[in-house]
């Protein structure tokens, strides 16, 4: 039996965040210690005479530093045992001890859809976002993603008004992608940007798929819009399927790399998506029959095995501790910033051309740019072989030779 909720005095919020801030202290690592000392005091003043494992503990001085960053910043911290924390993560392996949360906590509390995907998105891929976004919200959901380029930013952009989830791969303070800053304080006016780590903390490799067992863990479902099949989206539909959640995949041509990852998803057994409905029938009888987490079981967050030794370092205290899952999200990111940062009107227009006909109308309205400009390069695609067009108003790429 799980103990009762409760909320954390200041004092014990301190003990909270120096425990979890402490070196080699991961989520697991930290409830194993809640259960055998009892409280995150007791754990620190028994940590240093503890054999078998060195732990360099976060320094008080370091904890109030953060509460006063987080205070400026209007950043609430809510624990794994608090009652405002998102009871769907609460029942998820491994769930972050303590959030930092920028906006509004009670749309945490409310049924969550996550949507993720490339980061160099296809127009069709961002149209159908956009699409798959709105008739979440409008259905009453709120929208989760990590923030990230391409489709990650365009469900939250999709979902400004309804509420959407942002969650950070670093702290607060360092934003990652920086280009994505000024959008922060919109998304945190009718829902909630959240990180698990300390406020200056800039993301490093690691970080990302940590982040995205949050983005999945949030939710009741999650829909992967487009993925490659080494893709940080992938790592995100394992962590949902390992979390218990329903995961959606939307087709897409098998001519086009970033669809490799989703229609291998489909045939592992995700459910097709095409549209809002396809989602909202399969989740919408869990949230009717449990409430808005759609969870079929009762949150547990001191269920975890006692042996907490053997959990691999994951805290981001720690400055051993490696990323060694099957796709690096490091490898993503800085590529994904790279191409963006050296790319001209030309390669953006031409990242945003798949195999599947977009309509220009609908490039220039992605690009923001003029009309004229989008059609001039267009016909020097079209020259060069690159690209076809169907008609009056729609180009696609022209298959590769062979």
């Amino acid at each position: 039996m799980s103990p009762e909720l409760r909320a954390l005095d200041d004092a014990a919020l301190f003990d909270w965040l120096r425990l979890i801030r402490s070196e080699n202290i991961g989520p697991r690592t930290f409830m194993g210690l809640l259960r055998r000392f009892g409280s995150a005091g007791a754990a620190l003043d028994a940590l240093p005479g503890l054999p078998g494992r060195a732990v360099k503990l976060a320094t008080p001085r370091e904890i109030e530093s953060e509460l006063d960053e987080a205070r400026r910043g209007g950043i609430r911290f809510v624990a794994l045992c608090e009652p405002d924390y998102p009871a769907a993560l609460r029942a998820a392996d491994s769930a972050p001890p303590i959030l930092a949360v920028k906006g509004k906590v009670a749309a945490l509390q409310r049924p969550i859809i996550a949507i993720v995907g490339s980061r160099n998105a296809s127009a069709t891929g961002l149209i159908l976002t956009e699409r798959l976004a709105r008739g979440f919200g409008a259905a009453g959901n709120v929208v989760a993603s990590g923030l990230a380029r391409g489709i990650d930013i365009k469900a939250h952009l999709a979902t400004l008004d309804t509420g959407t989830v942002a969650v950070l791969a670093g702290g607060h303070g360092r934003i990652y992608p920086a280009e994505h800053a000024r959008h922060v304080p919109t998304i945190a006016e009718h829902g909630a940007v959240v990180s698990e780590m300390p406020f200056a903390w800039e993301p490093r490799g690691r970080d990302f798929p940590r982040r995205n067992r949050i983005v999945s863990g949030l939710s009741i479902g999650v829909v992967v819009v487009e993925a490659a099949r080494r893709s940080g989206s992938l790592i995100t539909a394992r962590f949902a399927n390992e979390q218990g959640r329903d995961i959606f995949a939307v087709p897409g041509s098998p001519l086009d790399p970033r669809a490799e990852g989703t229609n291998d998803l489909i045939r592992q057994g995700a459910t097709l998506c095409t549209g809002p409905d396809d989602v909202l029938d399969a989740l919408s009888p869990l949230v009717r029959q449990n409430g808005p987490t759609g969870l079929l079981r009762e949150a547990s967050p001191w269920s975890n095995g006692d042996d907490f030794w053997d959990e691999l370092d994951s805290s981001a205290a720690s400055s051993t501790s490696t990323f060694t899952g099957t796709a690096d999200d490091a490898i993503d990111e800085v590529q994904a910033s790279r191409a963006e940062n050296g790319a001209g009107l030309r390669s953006r227009l031409l990242g945003l051309i798949g195999p599947t006909p977009v309509s220009t109308n609908d490039l220039t309205r992605i690009l923001d740019v003029s009309v004229g400009d989008v059609q001039s390069i267009l016909m020097d695609l079209e020259l060069d072989g690159i690209v076809e067009r169907s008609g009056a108003n729609l180009v696609s790429r022209r298959p590769a030779p062979g």
